[in-house]
């Protein structure tokens, strides 16, 4: 098979769940919420900057697997907002806004887009500038290629996307049983995996380059690690050793062909600060404002207050927030029927809450702000 139909059939399948079902992204995504708002600070001060210095009449934003739910109009609420106070602070005029939502084609649009008045009526609500206007534009395709013209962005936003690969890397012939880096997973693994990471993230790099304009900003986040050692369990990676248990039990029962999850890997790398740092330098032509590293419980809702008792199971929260991204991938890969589904992510709540009442379970962060310098 040829990379560009790999490609291509790895967009077909990397979706989130759709619609406002119990097991939609939209209603389990209360995790990647919480990271928009610890980046808060970051992509405030990146975005007063950007203004402050430009104030173009036209603001262009690009928010990059977007995904569907509140999270996409939250994290341009919370820019929006910065705008609009720096606006009254400065006595300056509301610039109209032009909002670009970007995900693969398969994604639910059609949710974003049917909460797109309720928006609009809550910015009439809180801003004190003006009320834009407004222009959304949905933009399906990859981010691993152009989606905009040349020097038309001003800003970009990309929260929990980046760490998922334009396609399964070649060579990972060796790693039988596992469907991701495993410490057990002989070098040439996590090698593959790293390099198309590099390959990817320098398309991105290059692309975006290409379509922001002169000292146009970037915010990005991904699933990340701090450790050097691709398999080490601060990745996000001993989750996927958990379901991979799941999923090898019930090879062993027969439901599943060893062939099959032989046969079964994950798009998905978590770099380090230093990866990171190292292919945007490699790149150009950025500067790096900020590069942050933060923690995050597995759980979502871990810490919050005035919780119903539906959002108090971690085991719970946990099998649900990943079935809501992995479900897509496993149907697409193995055809699984919604009772064997129902089987995997009720097993896999079980083997989550015995993990987490024994461990501490934390997702790794890393946030880069970056300037287009050319």
């Amino acid at each position: 098979m040829e990379l560009g139909e790999k490609h291509m059939k790895h967009m077909q399948v990397l979706q989130m769940n759709g619609g406002l079902g119990e097991t939609s992204y939209a209603q389990n995504s209360f995790l990647q919420r919480k990271v928009i708002s610890m980046t808060r600070p970051i992509t405030e001060e990146v975005i007063t900057n950007l203004y402050c210095g430009t104030f173009p009449k036209t603001l262009v934003i690009a928010d990059l697997g977007c995904s569907s739910g509140s999270n996409t109009l939250f994290a341009m609420f919370e820019l929006i907002k910065v705008v609009d106070k720096l606006c009254v602070k400065l006595g300056r005029q509301s610039p109209e806004y032009q909002i670009m939502l970007n995900d693969l084609p398969g994604n639910d649009f059609n949710t974003i887009f049917r909460s797109l008045t309720r928006f609009q009526e809550q910015m009439k609500k809180q801003l004190e500038a003006g009320n834009g206007p407004f222009y959304f534009n949905g933009v399906p395709g990859s981010f691993y290629g152009r989606l905009f013209p040349s020097n038309s962005l001003h800003f970009v936003h990309s929260s929990y996307s980046l760490h998922w690969l334009s396609q399964i890397p070649e060579g990972l012939e060796g790693n039988k049983g596992k469907f991701y880096i495993a410490s057990s997973s002989p070098p040439s693994v996590s090698k593959a995996y790293y390099r198309q990471f590099q390959r990817d993230f320098s398309i991105f790099l290059n692309c975006r380059a290409d379509e922001l304009v002169a000292g146009g900003r970037m915010v990005l986040t991904f699933l990340g690690r701090r450790s050097p050692d691709p398999s080490s369990k601060e990745c996000c990676y001993y989750i996927w050793e958990l379901l991979a248990m799941v999923l090898n039990d019930m090879v062993l029962e027969g439901i599943i062909e060893e062939e099959k999850l032989d046969s079964f890997n994950v798009p998905t790398y978590t770099p380090s600060p230093f990866e990171v740092r190292s292919e945007i330098e490699r790149v150009g032509p950025f500067s790096i404002d900020r590069l942050e590293v933060f923690e995050i419980n597995w759980d979502g809702y871990h810490n919050e207050c005035n919780l119903s008792d539906a959002f108090k199971d971690s085991g719970y929260n946990v099998a649900t927030s990943i079935r809501a991204v992995a479900e897509p991938l496993l149907i697409g890969h193995f055809g699984f029927s919604e009772a064997i589904i129902e089987d995997i992510f009720c097993r896999f709540k079980e083997i989550v809450a015995d993990h987490m009442a024994k461990e501490k379970s934390e997702y790794v962060n890393v946030t880069v702000a970056l300037t287009k310098t050319g």
